[in-house]
């Protein structure tokens, strides 16, 4: 209930920003329009603007803005229109576009980069630590990279390398560098010394990572333990040295599920030859989590690619015509399948009035289906030792809500229409289209993964088109065969 509370407080709060500023921005917008009627208006990013323009409005907005957390700027950016979009971004001090371009989602950041100059873009990067730069890198010219790159030490060209050499969903393209190794003959005395050299403990440090002289891991050493045990004490007789060891080269979903199983904060990457290479904190693995959540709905529908709900009219339609053609087509093969059956129907007109219900139920049980093996597929459940099993729960299901409902529907229509035949009809309709929907809704995602395909993109799309197809295929046939 408290977390439920937080999430709460933290959505009003950033909303209440989201107002503070359109109110802001009003005033600003209403000065320069008024000013713009008497001077030229004032070009540039990051800089102040004109005599012409209500200083104080501007003022009042830029100071919002200082106060507030990258990622509250970065949500606000992406609730306004494009416009007032630029307008915000224009006055968010320079030192910070770096920090909010890595918060902002891909199809926002795509349109303010747009407005940055090569000298702007180059600034933003070289504030960003190497394994932040690599997830920017794809979305910045290749000649800013370039200046970025010579700007780099040795050390931090070859981190960016490696941070870039991973493929999206790897546990390496989620890792830091940010990490603190200690050897396991030292005190703790002189891994207290070493901490207090620090400026600041990098973000999430509830552990110290144990190394050989050859960098290979050998444990974790809890914060924790630094402070309640005595000076004297020896990081290796201390330390853990079974504990969770996450590989460049693993599923990003792996490591998301060891976190979220152990409630780790904090995780070391290990090399095939036992190196400590890096590290992978709870506050990335949520971001993976949400941004595979948020793409998984978005291949549910059809949708190609995150979608700036404040892009052009064009940019969104073509977003957006892939499925809806292949839900055209699909319509139309049902149209066809439908159009065989023309005479039955001519002679049964209650057949049309029905058909609906049969397909419409038989879709949703098959979707139900699906949802349920996507999520255990994601979580590793689901297994070659088990999916026939599943399988066969599956259709016991879609029979016993086959004849559950089916026999629901076949009374319906018998109240309706008065006949015994149509009212079986419906129910045999019903029963085996829903056993069509278990299989297809267990089929489909197991047969996308095994392709080395993401089980979501397209399920759903398949999935309507057969329970359709079939349904309106089974009950004319059924209708055809006891009724004509």
């Amino acid at each position: 209930m408290a977390d439920s509370n937080q999430e709460t407080h933290y959505t009003e709060n950033v909303q209440n920003h989201l107002k503070q500023v359109e109110a802001l921005l009003d005033n600003c917008i209403l000065a320069e329009e008024m000013a713009a009627m008497r001077e030229p208006p004032h070009e540039g990013r990051h800089t102040p603007p004109g005599t012409s323009l209500n200083k104080q409005h501007f003022a009042d907005l830029r100071h919002k803005l200082d106060s507030l957390h990258p990622a509250d700027i970065a949500y606000i950016l992406e609730a306004l229109p494009i416009e007032q979009r630029l307008l915000v971004w224009d006055m968010v001090k320079s030192e910070r576009d770096g920090e909010i371009l890595i918060e902002v989602s891909d199809a926002v950041r795509d349109s303010l980069i747009a407005t940055m100059s090569r000298d702007e873009l180059r600034e933003a990067a070289e504030q960003l630590d190497t394994d932040e730069l690599a997830d920017l890198a794809p979305d910045l010219p290749q000649n800013v990279m370039r200046d970025v790159f010579k700007s780099l030490s040795i050390e931090e060209r070859e981190q960016l390398r490696a941070a870039m050499s991973y493929s999206e969903d790897s546990v390496g393209a989620l890792m830091d560098f940010n990490m603190i190794p200690v050897r396991e003959d030292v005190t703790l005395e002189a891994v207290s010394r070493y901490l207090r050299r620090f400026d600041e403990l990098p973000d999430h440090t509830d552990q110290v990572f144990v190394t050989d002289r050859e960098d290979r891991f050998k444990g974790v050493l809890p914060i924790n333990l630094i402070v309640v045990n005595e000076p004297e004490m020896v990081v290796g007789d201390l330390m853990l040295p079974d504990t969770i060891q996450l590989h460049p080269e693993e599923k990003a979903e792996q490591a998301a599920q060891a976190f979220e199983r152990y409630d780790l904060v904090s995780a070391p990457v290990v090399d095939e030859d036992g190196k400590l290479v890096g590290r992978v904190t709870v506050n990335v693995v949520l971001d993976f989590v949400r941004t595979q959540s948020e793409s998984d709905m978005l291949s549910q529908v059809g949708l190609r690619e995150e979608e700036d709900i404040f892009a052009s009219v064009w940019k969104s339609a073509q977003n957006r015509w892939a499925w809806l053609a292949l839900n055209l087509c699909t319509a139309f093969f049902a149209s066809r399948v439908i159009g065989g059956f023309e005479g039955t129907i001519e002679k049964y007109v209650a057949l049309a009035t029905l058909m609906p219900i049969v397909t419409g139920i038989a879709g949703n049980s098959a979707n139900q289906t699906t949802t349920i093996v996507i999520r255990s597929l994601a979580l590793g459940q689901i297994t070659q030792g088990n999916a026939r099993r599943l399988m066969h729960k599956e259709l016991a299901i879609g029979g016993f809500n086959g004849l559950l409902w089916g026999g629901i529907a076949g009374l319906f229509a018998y109240f309706l229409y008065r006949s015994v035949a149509l009212g079986i009809v419906m129910t045999g309709a019903m029963l085996l289209n829903l056993l069509v929907g278990a299989t297809v809704g267990m089929t489909i995602p197991l047969v996308m993964q095994k392709l080395g395909r993401d089980p979501a993109i397209g399920s759903s799309v398949m999935i309507t088109a057969i329970t359709d197809s079939g349904g309106f295929f089974i009950f004319l046939g059924l209708a055809t065969i006891f009724l004509v």
